[in-house]
């Protein structure tokens, strides 16, 4: 197994994760150590003022743009490194996810900014991006892509299980023995911070706290719950913008904030009726583990114990980053990053496009 390096920022925008493992793209080692590096609030807004802005996220080069968000994720490698004492020399890649910006694999179109040959320059590491590119082009969703993460961490762990990840966007993994099954549940967290943020000027809900002390309003939730996507059978993803924050529009902060934490519990226990079993745990990753009101609203609406994961012993903050890492190790064997049961791609499928220290990009 060898020393790779995993970066992300998910669809919250709120920063670049960045996680260093030890594995082979099978099997995984020891974590070595993780670090967040939060985005300047300058560049924060631009990339969601482009997230909310269809056209422009899909016509514009955003070459400036690209270039903040990757001199970043050198800040973020960089912040890494000195924090585990791991000298470049050492890492064999690094798995860059970027920053989505717009999700549309309907039309086969995704993107994620986030240039791999600038930061293989920058770190003098050779890097692996465009994940989702192949998966895409393929007819699959391109999402989600930590399933196979899921699956090797899990392996010893009792089946059938659920793994959920809150973070912008929620999306479910169903493990049992050799079954993997995996597609978005409908927001999480995004909805609940954009409300926050225009409310109050804060970045999210910390804790649940201001939904703890607001009204669900029902009616409100019936309208957002009798979206088609619930009802449509997997694999199926998710824009972070699919669901317009004008739904609960009228309502006061504590209220809006109630109901939009009531919706995202509502869509995970829609998911169940998509799985071939009931799990007999549900452990859950993303920031959305730390919001008291969603995890008490998923232990009463699911029924069996819905815990962090850390009670795995998985580190929440950095499970994602390091999947990254993984797949990057996946991506340089031919393994594959996706199965027709997680994104709906034709066959199992390799991906990713590796960008030597040096510069020089090609299609493993």
């Amino acid at each position: 197994m060898e020393l790779t390096v995993g970066v992300i920022s998910g669809t919250s925008m709120d920063g670049i994760d960045a996680a260093l493992i030890e594995t082979d793209g099978e099997r995984v080692g020891a974590a070595r150590g993780a670090t967040t590096v939060p985005y300047p609030p300058a560049l924060r807004r631009a990339l969601l003022d482009v997230a909310r802005d269809p056209g422009r996220a899909e016509r514009e080069t955003l070459a400036d743009l690209e270039r903040e968000v990757t001199e970043a994720n050198a800040a973020a490698v960089g912040a890494l490194l000195d924090e585990t004492g791991a000298q470049a020399r050492d890492i064999a890649a690094i798995g860059l996810h970027g920053q989505t910006i717009l999700h549309r694999p309907y039309r086969r179109f995704t993107r994620q900014l986030g240039d791999g040959a600038l930061l293989a320059d920058l770190t003098g590491i050779d890097v692996v991006g465009g994940f989702r590119l192949a998966d895409v082009a393929a007819g699959g969703q391109g999402a989600p892509l930590a399933p196979l993460y899921h699956a090797a961490l899990a392996a010893a762990l009792p089946h059938p299980l659920a793994v959920l990840n809150l973070g912008g966007v929620g999306n479910v993994t169903y493990l049992d023995d050799d079954t993997i099954i995996a597609f978005d549940t409908g927001p999480a967290s995004a909805m609940i911070d954009d409300w926050i943020s225009r409310h109050i000027g804060q970045p999210f809900d910390a804790g649940g706290q201001i939904a703890r002390q607001g009204q669900v309003h029902r009616a409100r939730l019936g309208q957002l719950m009798a979206s088609e996507f619930f009802d449509r059978p997997p694999p199926k993803s998710l824009d972070r913008n699919d669901f317009p924050i004008s739904a609960i529009d009228g309502l006061d902060v504590a209220d809006g904030a109630a109901t939009l934490t009531a919706f995202t519990v509502a869509s995970v226990a829609a998911a169940r009726r998509h799985l071939p079993g009931g799990p007999r745990r549900w452990l859950v990753t993303g920031g959305g583990r730390h919001n008291v009101a969603i995890m008490q609203g998923l232990a009463l609406a699911l029924g069996v114990p819905v815990e962090p994961v850390e009670t795995a012993g998985w580190e929440g903050d950095a499970l994602e980053a390091q999947c990254f890492a993984f797949l990057a190790q996946r991506s340089l064997r031919g393994l594959p990053l996706s199965l027709p049961s997680t994104t709906g791609v034709p066959r199992p499928l390799p991906g990713g496009i590796v960008y030597r220290a040096a510069g020089r990009a090609r299609v493993p």
